[in-house]
């Protein structure tokens, strides 16, 4: 059933990839009509996410952040599709740099580092952007897919201009077996862990878990974190910016780590909310001594 399913599917995911991005924007709108006006997906989730994180804000602003939101939601699904088949050259043209002289700095220096970033811009085109630095190869850390024939095409989408990948179970012993190559490991670090095997912390008005992976990591390999910012100036468009958040883990505590990066995340959320991710249901476990 999951090669039936992938084999039928596979040509409408390649269709949308090869169209031009005029179309694509297009198709995204009425992606935007269907999920949003007509079907409502997951608009109850997405609001009460809202409301909780800006409990300052009024009505009419939420509703409008929550607007903005699935327009940028349809297009992230659309140019991440596009992934699949977008050139080198198309990629310099729509992802521009800000600074990127903490990456620049430590490649010369001939040292590894970590990047924690949220699901915040367009992930998936950010990386292919990043394939286009001359400085540290990246790998990023993914979750592999219970249907193996999806899993091989995500594969292929995120490594096909020179990026590598992490099965996140495998992550810590991947980078200790690349300790000779200049790497950038990046920690998508937005998701939802165990709510008793997470470092708890206010975020956005909220308890939240906090995966510890990158603290652990860092400290244990002592590699500099660098958070990188993807921000969008207009449709199409993403800067992906750098800064150096921790030369040396090893100073540090990991709830201090978990702390920083996490409060860093969220200044650029507020900034502009509309293109973080607000369809998860990322509070949904409570702290264990609360339950």
């Amino acid at each position: 059933m999951a090669a039936i399913v992938y084999y039928l599917t596979l040509p409408l995911i390649y269709l949308i990839a090869w169209l031009p991005f005029r179309l694509l924007y297009m198709l995204s709108d009425f992606l935007y009509f269907i999920l949003y006006r007509l079907l409502r997906y997951r608009t109850e989730v997405v609001y009460n996410n809202l409301k909780n994180s800006f409990p300052e804000k009024s009505d009419v602003e939420i509703q409008h952040i929550q607007d903005q939101f699935y327009r940028y939601f349809c297009d992230l699904i659309v140019e991440s599709i596009k992934t699949l088949t977008i050139t080198p050259s198309t990629v310099r043209k729509r992802v521009l740099f800000g600074d990127v002289s903490p990456f620049e700095r430590f490649y010369h220096q001939k040292q590894s580092v970590i990047i924690v970033m949220g699901h915040l811009g367009n992930w998936e085109i950010a990386g292919a952007g990043f394939s286009e630095l001359p400085f540290h190869r990246l790998y990023v850390i993914y979750h592999p897919m219970k249907n193996q024939y999806f899993d091989q095409l995500i594969y292929y989408m995120r490594t096909r201009l020179g990026n590598r990948l992490y099965p996140m179970k495998k992550t810590f012993k991947g980078m200790v077996s690349n300790r000779n190559e200049i790497t950038a490991t990046a920690f998508i670090a937005d998701q939802t862990p165990s709510p008793h095997y997470a470092f708890w912390t206010t975020f956005l008005n909220q308890d939240t878990p906090v995966f510890t992976g990158t603290a652990k990591i860092s400290k244990k390999l002592n590699y500099p974190i660098i958070y990188v910012s993807v921000s969008r100036p207009k449709r199409g468009y993403y800067v992906l910016s750098s800064e150096l958040l921790c030369e040396n883990p090893e100073l540090l505590s990991e709830d201090e780590i978990s702390e920083l990066h996490t409060r860093r995340l969220e200044q650029d959320i507020r900034t502009r909310p509309e293109i973080w991710l607000w369809t998860h249901r990322r509070w949904k476990h409570k702290r264990p001594d609360q339950e």
